[in-house]
């Protein structure tokens, strides 16, 4: 098999996709800061290098004598035309990089330029690479998405909704993303692709607040707030502490479809997302069994 050098191994996302490419007999490298947590990953990688993307001679001499690339890593903070150049030069035969479907977004992100610019320097790479673009992900008990919403859920008997909340999401599992990877690698045609991978349920936003209501065995109340004044709010809230960490960016992105359809991804590699009642059922699970 494979020797794959992967960054963003001991993440969220990164766990899983180590532990499904080790199960299918990869051999791997993971490239980790100083400050990395490796315990999750440390009995399923074959050798852990330390270093920082910044460091792009330190990231070059890493990578060299590996046969594919895996970065998980974010590429919004402007270190993919690097990894990008370290992955030509050093030879690699296959690259995987993780982008996001927020890069559709209509707001004006400051991220949005970052990820559109390194988007293009992968695609311009002398290196066979594939881009996939997740929607939100769920599923783990390090999940920063809909986990807090269900411990709000669990809570609180009513739900503030920022805006009608009828836009449509649609997020992935962690593993089925992971899932994703090898079954890449093992088809040529993905090169030269970007997938969207999104989950195998779209809803809206108060569907999605009564699932994970239904699931919890509780029945919340939907306050539906005005935009103008959800943002108004934000901001005072802003202002009085800084523990806010919900934004105008969040509540405005409440506001427009993150629905995506993963059709090409089926055809391409088989790509099957479970449908997000079973996903959420087992994060409940672990919710109530005090792992999450």
């Amino acid at each position: 098999m494979a020797k794959i050098f992967i960054t963003g191994a001991t993440g969220f996302t990164g766990r899983y996709v180590v532990r499904r490419l080790a199960e299918a007999g990869h051999r791997l490298t993971a490239f980790v800061r100083p400050e990395s947590r490796r315990e999750p990953v440390a009995g399923l990688v074959d050798a852990f290098t330390v270093g920082d993307l910044s460091d792009s001679d330190a990231l070059r001499h890493a990578m060299d004598g590996h046969d594919i690339l895996v970065n998980v890593a974010s590429i919004g903070f402007g270190h993919a035309p690097d990894i990008v150049r370290a992955a030509e030069r050093t030879g690699i035969k296959r690259a995987i990089y993780f982008s996001t479907t927020s890069l559709f977004t209509t707001l004006p992100a400051a991220s949005k330029a970052v990820r559109q610019r390194a988007e293009d320097a992968i695609r311009a790479s002398q290196t066979p690479w594939t881009i996939i673009r997740p929607t939100m992900i769920y599923g783990d008990p390090g999940d920063r998405n809909l986990i807090r919403l269900i411990r709000w859920v669990d809570r609180c008997p009513v739900v503030p909704v920022f805006g009608p909340g009828t836009f449509l999401l649609q997020p992935v599992h962690v593993d089925d993303l992971a899932r994703a990877v090898p079954d890449i690698l093992e088809r040529e045609q993905t090169t030269g692709r970007a997938y969207n991978l999104s989950g195998g349920t779209a809803l809206s936003y108060n569907e999605l607040v009564r699932l994970v209501g239904e699931l919890l065995g509780r029945r919340p109340r939907l306050l539906h707030l005005p935009v103008s004044v959800s943002l108004l709010a934000v901001e005072l809230a802003q202002r009085l502490s800084r523990r806010i960490t919900f934004s105008r960016e969040n509540i405005l992105r409440l506001n427009e479809h993150k629905a995506f359809p993963s059709d090409e991804a089926a055809k391409n590699f088989g790509y099957a997302p479970r449908a997000l009642r079973d996903g959420l059922a087992e994060e409940v699970r672990l919710f109530r069994r005090g792992e999450v």
